[in-house]
């Protein structure tokens, strides 16, 4: 959610194409964008030309507006060829969410394991309403009991809603592997923070790179902490994976993420991506030297004023800041009587 200066980035392609067009940005390469109904209001996907079919790289969240625009997409741009592969770089429904659909229509799904068994598992979630654990996580992390009781009252989120629903099997990708497709050789780098064990791909003999949504031009992956493993750090999975993967930047890659534009000037752009967390952290440590709930840490953190359509996310994302700090011993951790977890810097001795 972090949003950062380009810098030295260049974009080469200054429009996105319509819904239901594409752009070739490299030989047999195909960018295609799909709407999403939220602030950031679409996804990139991407077509690899394999001859007689195509390997696609994510799918748009489900909806009977998104399966339209892939016919669309099917019967021109891609020339009615079949979709033989579907490559998805991580679990979250904007990604993952046709990929059981186009499995139904005879493709081979392709992502990691860690991936497979998320989505699989969100898909059978039974709860029509928020479950306790979710609602005392809700509190921990600051939430009022204003919004809260609005939450309660709402129909709530749920993943099966907006992912088609997926059958048994999958290729596992995993680190170190190569996959060809669109006839290239691609080294798989797999990234963290954002989605565990999400699959990049880094061309061997050539400068594109497929990104998802660990490696975006000008906005940061929003790295959340949620119920479901609520001590996580997941701001050190990202700056491990920043770490790791800033090891493989060249200036002249071509990066194909999963929002906002393809660009160049990678080394850069992980340099920013690494600083900008770095500084976040510092002026949140710097706001903690009085106790507060993550809730409560929104203006140091974003440095802006988060609306109603933000604050999920935002919640999900300064909580993981403050345990991130809190496990580095940076912070400690104070649970009040009402089930609320109050952090404070530590004062340096």
């Amino acid at each position: 959610m972090m949003d950062g200066s380009p810098g030295h980035i260049r974009f080469p392609f200054d429009t996105p194409p319509a819904p239901g067009e594409a752009i070739e940005v490299a030989e047999g390469v195909l960018w295609m964008r799909l709407p999403l109904p939220m602030k950031l209001d679409h996804v990139n996907v991407y077509a690899l030309d394999d001859g007689p079919s195509w390997t696609i790289v994510d799918t748009g969240m489900n909806s009977s507006k998104t399966r339209g625009i892939w016919e669309r997409l099917m019967a021109g741009p891609l020339a009615g060829k079949p979709v033989g592969r579907v490559l998805v770089t991580h679990h979250h429904p904007d990604h993952v969410g046709l990929a059981g659909w186009f499995q139904e229509q005879g493709a081979e799904l392709l992502t990691s394991r860690t991936a497979w068994l998320l989505a699989r598992m969100l898909q059978l979630d039974p709860n029509d309403t928020p479950p306790p654990e979710v609602v005392a996580y809700w509190r921990a992390a600051g939430m009022s009991d204003e919004i809260v009781a609005s939450r309660m009252e709402e129909p709530p989120y749920m993943f099966r809603k907006t992912v088609w629903p997926m059958p048994f099997g999958f290729q596992r990708l995993k680190q170190g592997d190569t996959l060809h497709a669109g006839g290239r050789d691609w080294a798989v780098h797999t990234g963290g923070g954002h989605a565990p064990e999400h699959v990049t791909l880094w061309e061997t003999e050539g400068s594109v790179v497929i990104a998802g949504d660990q490696i975006l031009p000008s906005i940061s992956p929003n790295l959340g902490v949620y119920a479901t493993e609520p001590e996580a750090d997941p701001v050190a999975d990202w700056l491990d994976a920043c770490e790791r993967l800033t090891a493989l930047a060249r200036e002249d890659h071509l990066v194909l993420g999963g929002h906002k534009l393809p660009f160049q000037g990678l080394p850069a752009r992980m340099g920013q991506l690494i600083s900008n967390h770095h500084g976040a952290l510092e002026r949140l440590e710097e706001f903690l030297s009085e106790p507060a709930t993550a809730g409560g840490c929104f203006q140091p953190l974003f440095m802006r004023r988060i609306g109603p359509g933000e604050y999920g996310l935002a919640l999900v994302e300064a909580m993981a800041h403050c345990l991130h700090l809190w496990h580095a011993g940076r912070a400690t951790r104070e649970v009040t009587e009402d089930g609320r977890w109050l952090f404070r810097s530590v004062t340096p001795g």
